[in-house]
């Protein structure tokens, strides 16, 4: 097995354990939104609960006597108070997922340009330099052929034609 098979053996396992990773963590991030979406859920029927049970002492006429009932803006401040106790937590949940979603963007961007630039450098033929890439971009504008081009630079047709793909000449 050449060295060359080894890398991409080892970009492979590298590129199925991301794929891995990334896929745990979608599950795990699957289950924070089911159970945030289940507690906006009971959220939702508290809060209809609520708004039922208003509705149901509006219409019933107030007891005579010294007792009373609720004014509106007393009504309307205990659901305002319930409707927060329900949904700090929630807030506070969706807040933490989204930290954890672009802690986690931030993280797999990091480790897809580090692999990129791993993978560059290996793709990079190692014969190939700077000094080689002007000139062969320079014969190849004056119109001389590849074949010749890597005859004079002591190149391989192949990477002739790479320095020229990487510079958008062919």
């Amino acid at each position: 097995m050449t060295a060359s098979e080894m890398i991409f053996i080892a970009i492979g396992a590298i590129l199925l354990f991301m794929l891995y990773y990334i896929l745990t963590k979608d599950a795990e991030h699957s289950r924070h939104i089911r159970a945030i979406a289940s507690a906006v859920e009971d959220a939702n029927r508290q809060i209809y609960m609520l708004e039922k049970k208003i509705f149901e002492m509006q219409k019933m006429p107030h007891v005579q006597g010294g007792e009373r009932g609720l004014r509106d803006d007393e009504i309307y401040a205990e659901i305002e108070r319930s409707v927060y106790d329900l949904t700090n937590p929630l807030a506070q949940k969706l807040n933490m997922t989204e930290e954890n979603l672009s802690d986690l963007a931030v993280a797999m961007d990091n480790r897809l340009s580090h692999i990129e630039g791993g993978i560059r450098q290996i793709s990079m033929p190692s014969s190939v330099h700077g000094n080689d890439d002007s000139k062969i971009t320079s014969l190849f504008k004056q119109g001389i052929m590849i074949d010749t081009i890597a005859k004079e630079l002591h190149l391989s047709k192949a990477e002739v034609e790479f320095v020229l793909k990487i510079n958008q000449l062919r």
